[in-house]
């Protein structure tokens, strides 16, 4: 799926590599800091806590984690309702309370080993993920063409902005043919950047122009809010209903996202990541993150596959990540507002021809239409809503929708005996809510022999309404007054009929097989 080199990570990689993305993080937190309302050393400072707590203690090393666009459009929900509430300093206290709620909301998902279950993800849904993901990220890279009166950029600005875009594309694309010892990416950033400083006439906007622009201010605060103290909060019904559904949202969104982001990591680097470990990483993370006035965060994907890219596949790629970061921030923060704001977009819109399942157009002709077209649905609706999150569930629901149509079309039932008085039926499929209709529809008690025999050796009774339907099929033979026997089902579906209190003969045999029914499995869990 992707073009990435499947090789082991060295320290110097991961160094490297976390360097070069603790660059790119800088204009994303403030990006992020915008949409969630809160000032941009917040999302900044989010990046920091979140990335090296799910670095170091984590279940992907190579994975970063930082502030991002899907966590900053839920959390600016709370941040606004405190805002609301007793303005900025009760606004902070809201996103703290969301956060650590959050944050053990998460923790129990990964206790209960929850994480697992996006290992159920089709692999339609994953193509438009990704894909979606790609065109989120491009978009996102747009708003850099963009002035402080969110007008475009026109004229000579907006073409250094191209040139400069171009340039440091190409040398990402052209460096690895003639050295692979450091991070193109890097040495990107570094080039481009130094050329605009020392050279005559390249004058691209940078960082520090951005940040005055949408901020009135080039610099970057080295402080953060403190909403330890909760005092004016009025801990009453009202609060707790708006405030619950921010923190599940926040929650489910981020681990959505993060645990997505990991599996797509895990086929890059050909190995397993340790999905319920996540989980209690980030709502550590997120706990942390809301006792130090930050906005909470998830994987940052596009930061994700630029560390793969760079090389990074261990912990301390995310653990520099982070510290370089915290260090920039307290001690070069002039360095970060220099660089040059297109070089950093190149960087992305690299990433985002790496990261575009460019496959999709030859599926084509090739893979059934539904496929298409869960592929396409995840990508409109992660594109349209700006949230992976929606777009993963409703590419699920949609692909569940569509195996219980085509796999209700595949029960087949066929008579392999029949005499005067007795009539064998062979089951073949699968017999649960979506197929019990078809199922049922197959046999006519009034019209049936004296005995009935039903073998399901080739069938499997998956949920209850399978039990169900087999229940009210013994009714009707019942009161047919004729005989009704069932073969070779399985011990747990036996016990099941026998307490529904159907009046059915069940023929045990050696070779039954031996199976728990869906419904039966979720209860013991």
């Amino acid at each position: 799926m992707f073009k990435f080199q499947k090789k082991r990570g060295t320290l110097k990689d991961d160094f490297l590599s976390g360097l070069t993305v603790s660059l790119v993080l800088v204009p994303e937190a403030i990006a992020f800091s915008f949409i969630a309302g809160v000032r941009p050393d917040v999302g900044i400072w989010s990046a920091v806590f979140v990335g090296f707590i799910t670095a170091a203690f984590g279940g992907r090393p190579g994975m970063i984690c930082g502030a991002t666009g899907a966590i900053a459009t839920v959390a600016a929900q709370a941040y606004q309702l405190g805002d609301a509430a007793g303005g900025e300093p009760m606004a902070y206290k809201y996103l703290f309370v969301s956060l650590i709620l959050a944050g053990l909301i998460q923790a129990f998902l990964g206790i209960m080993k929850m994480g697992r279950l996006i290992r159920l993800v089709p692999h339609p849904v994953m193509m438009g993920f990704v894909n979606g993901l790609a065109i989120m990220i491009a978009l996102g890279q747009l708003t850099f063409f963009v002035d402080g009166q969110n007008n475009w950029l026109t004229g000579n600005p907006l073409y250094m902005m191209i040139t400069l875009v171009l340039v440091t594309m190409g040398i990402i694309v052209g460096l690895p043919k003639l050295t692979k010892a450091v991070p193109p990416s890097l040495i990107a950033i570094a080039g481009v950047g130094l050329a605009c400083y020392f050279i005559p006439g390249i004058d691209g906007r940078t960082v520090g122009d951005v940040l005055m622009e949408r901020t009135g201010s080039s610099t970057i605060p080295t402080t953060f809010p403190n909403p330890a103290d909760l005092t004016g909060i009025t801990w009453d019904w009202a609060f707790w209903s708006a405030i619950l559904p921010i923190s599940i949202s926040i929650a489910l969104v981020g681990l959505i996202e993060s645990l997505l982001t990991l599996q797509l990591i895990d086929e890059i680097t050909e190995s397993r990541g340790k999905s319920n470990r996540e989980c209690l990483a980030q709502g550590a993370a997120n706990i942390a993150s809301g006792f130090f006035g930050g906005m909470g965060g998830c994987a940052t994907i596009g930061q994700s596959l630029l560390n793969m890219k760079s090389g990074g596949r261990g912990r301390t790629s995310g653990i520099v990540g982070a510290l370089s970061l915290a260090i920039f921030v307290l001690f070069a923060s002039p360095l970060i507002l220099n660089i040059p704001i297109a070089t950093l977009v190149g960087v992305m819109f690299m990433i985002v021809i790496a990261t575009f399942e460019w496959s999709t157009f030859k599926t084509f002709g090739k893979v059934p239409n539904t496929d298409i077209l869960v592929i396409t649905v995840v990508t409109v609706v992660t594109v349209v809503t700006h949230n992976l999150a929606y777009g993963v569930l409703s590419g699920i629901l949609l692909s569940a929708l569509v195996f219980a149509v085509k796999s209700s079309q595949h029960v087949l039932v066929e008579v392999i005996k029949e005499s005067d008085d007795e009539k064998v039926y062979a089951v073949e499929g699968m017999i649960y809510f979506a197929s019990v209709s078809d199922f049922a529809d197959h046999f006519q008690a009034k019209s049936d022999t004296q005995n009935i025999v039903i073998d399901f050796e080739k069938a499997r009774i998956s949920d209850h309404s399978g039990i169900e339907a087999i229940h009210a099929m013994s009714e009707r033979y019942r009161k047919a007054g004729k005989n009704l026997r069932l073969r070779h089902l399985s011990a747990d579906c036996r016990r099941m009929i026998e307490r529904a209190g159907t009046l059915v003969d069940i023929e045990i045999l050696p070779d039954d097989p031996d199976y728990t029914v869906a419904r039966l499995r979720s209860e013991k869990s």
